[in-house]
């Protein structure tokens, strides 16, 4: 079975051939020219010189092998878990009594932190790690201390709950930290542990901002650690809080800009910022220094966020060729092979992501429609597809198409649930709601989809989006807005159209609906000033223009 999605009707005007160009600019610039310019070109490879950062992790290991120990630790901050794997396991080969170097492999082996659930092999091979350092007895506290620390989060996996271990893990180096109060990594695994084991339905953020405090508080004294640019990109990464991690970000890519990760990371805070062209320009250095390392889970997320960027700012044509890029990539992609910062789902997720939102962000619907939905490991990666394909045939009245999607994602809500995978669940039943509100509106019951869609908007305020998503696919605020709008009620509308930019500055059709809402309260400077916004931020646009860059460019002219 094949096991990515094609997205065929999306593409059915792509009759250009893939060229060297697919990854690059819409003005012409390809992938590799731009990330030249940048200096961010650099691949984990032998024959180039490593810049990963400064790490100093002190063990009780032979001298000979400590800075081998250190570019170790260096690499599995940038999350690169494969190289940092193999690392360790050299150290062991020249010194088998370095217990310390199997902490390295089982913490390595549970991969990205904020990552999902952990395959049985994963857990298998952290175990025999964290198993392993424990019998060949450390040779001080301490080191003990982060051996029984990080077998916590493997401990009895068949029958404790994930997010209970992600707890015990972060109580433990709760107290490494506590009593080594000198060892700066300990502190810095310790927050990286608290932002991890976060709620993304508590919305006072109370982890993310103790571990962000304490990353920020080490960032001023270790300006060229990796882990705290990095770290700090992550407990910031909402909404809410992502202006606080804009300097991390500006300054990751530079201190380890030998991995692909780290040139990808800032990302996550332009976009949670809205400055999509920093976004687009730091995951184009991310997507071709992955390539050259040979990890295209890392190379399809980067890409996912880079075209989700380019469909903000309307340069469509960098887009189209970024989907076709991305569906080489992945037929390159092997999830038993997979390395880099990227886990197998990341991979999947951009695959269905990419053609979507080329068709959503465009408001193609029957291109939408034309999709082919295709099984893959992740049921939350099949949602997206399903989704996209029910709110075209929503939009364009197939009535049956748009039902069985809505079927199909009741489907995928109940088998995530079964497996206690409620933050997928939700969102994918925030989907379901969302063609079924679309559909309703085709139906002309508006009164059944302003109930379907109120209630999908509960249910996002209660959420954060996760990390392997650049944006949501249609916000249900504006979704709401538009109904509002439609229905002569301009001035509620406007008010769904603000609280969406609150949460996604810059959204490009947020901003629109916006403009429109508040032309039609006759509320003309806000209008003006929304007009205005949308023509700065799509100023690359393709010519011809979207129809609502027309109206914005008439609006601002006054006609």
């Amino acid at each position: 079975m094949r096991l990515f999605a094609v997205a065929a009707g999306c593409l059915m005007m792509l009759a250009a051939p893939l060229d060297a160009s697919a990854q690059g600019h819409n003005r012409g610039d390809t992938g590799d020219a731009i990330a030249g310019e940048h200096d961010h070109s650099h691949a984990m490879t032998e024959t180039m010189t490593e810049t990963l950062g400064t790490v100093s992790f002190s063990t009780s290991c032979k001298p000979t092998v400590q800075p081998d120990f250190n570019r170790a630790v260096a690499l599995m901050h940038s999350f690169q878990f494969g190289p940092a794997i193999n690392s360790f396991r050299g150290i062991f080969d020249r010194d088998p009594e370095c217990a310390i170097a199997y902490w390295g492999i089982a913490l390595s082996s549970w991969g990205n932190p904020f990552a999902g659930f952990r395959s049985p092999a994963q857990l298998a091979q952290g175990w025999k790690a964290a198993e392993a350092g424990r019998a060949i007895a450390p040779k001080t506290a301490r080191e003990r201390a982060y051996i029984d620390a990080v077998a916590q989060l493997y401990a009895d996996s068949a029958r404790i709950d994930q997010s209970v271990r992600l707890n015990a893990y972060d109580t433990a180096m709760a107290r490494v930290s506590a009593g080594y109060p000198d060892d700066i990594e300990a502190r810095i695994f310790y927050a990286l542990a608290l932002a991890s084991a976060a709620d993304p339905a508590d919305k006072t953020y109370a982890k993310q901002l103790k571990a962000g405090a304490m990353l920020e508080a080490l960032f001023v004294l270790y300006p060229d650690h990796p882990g705290l640019a990095h770290y700090i990109i992550h407990a910031y990464d909402e909404p809410e809080l992502a202006s606080r991690a804009a300097e991390a970000a500006r300054r990751y890519g530079n201190i380890a800009p030998s991995t692909p990760h780290a040139l990808h990371m800032p990302s996550h805070t332009f976009t949670r910022i809205g400055d999509w062209q920093a976004s687009i320009a730091t995951n184009m250095a991310s997507a071709a220094s992955a390539r050259k390392a040979g990890q295209p889970a890392d190379e399809l997320h980067a890409s996912d966020y880079m075209v989700y960027a380019y469909l903000q700012t309307a340069q469509d044509e960098a887009a189209r060729k970024l989907v076709l890029a991305s569906a080489e990539t992945f037929r390159r992609f092997d999830p038993a092979n997979a390395t880099g910062a990227a886990p197998p789902t990341t991979a999947f997720f951009a695959n269905a992501a990419i053609p979507a939102r080329y068709c959503l962000e465009r408001r193609d619907w029957a291109a939408a429609m034309a999709l082919t939905p295709y099984e893959s490991p992740f049921p939350y990666a099949d949602a997206i597809t399903i989704f996209t394909k029910g709110l075209g045939a929503a939009h364009l009245k197939n009535a049956a198409v748009a039902q069985k999607s809505i079927a199909d994602l009741a489907d995928i809500r109940d088998r995530l649930t079964a497996k206690k995978d409620n933050f997928w669940a939700d969102q994918t039943e925030i989907q379901r709601r969302e063609v079924a509100a679309q559909l309703s509106i085709a139906q002309g019951d508006t009164a059944q989809a302003l109930a379907t869609l109120t209630r999908a908007v509960e249910m996002e305020d209660v959420t954060e989006l996760a990390s392997i998503t650049p944006g949501p696919f249609v916000p249900a605020r504006e979704m709401l807005g538009e109904l509002l709008l439609d229905n002569s009620q301009p001035a509620q509308a406007l008010v769904q159209f603000k609280m969406t930019l609150a949460r996604h500055p810059n959204r490009f059709w947020s901003v629109y609906g916006a403009a429109q809402a508040a032309k039609s309260s006759d509320d003309v400077v806000t209008a003006q000033a929304y007009f205005q916004q949308l023509l700065a931020i799509a100023h690359l646009t393709d010519e011809p223009r979207r129809a609502a860059l027309v109206t914005a460019s008439e609006a601002v002219r006054g006609k």
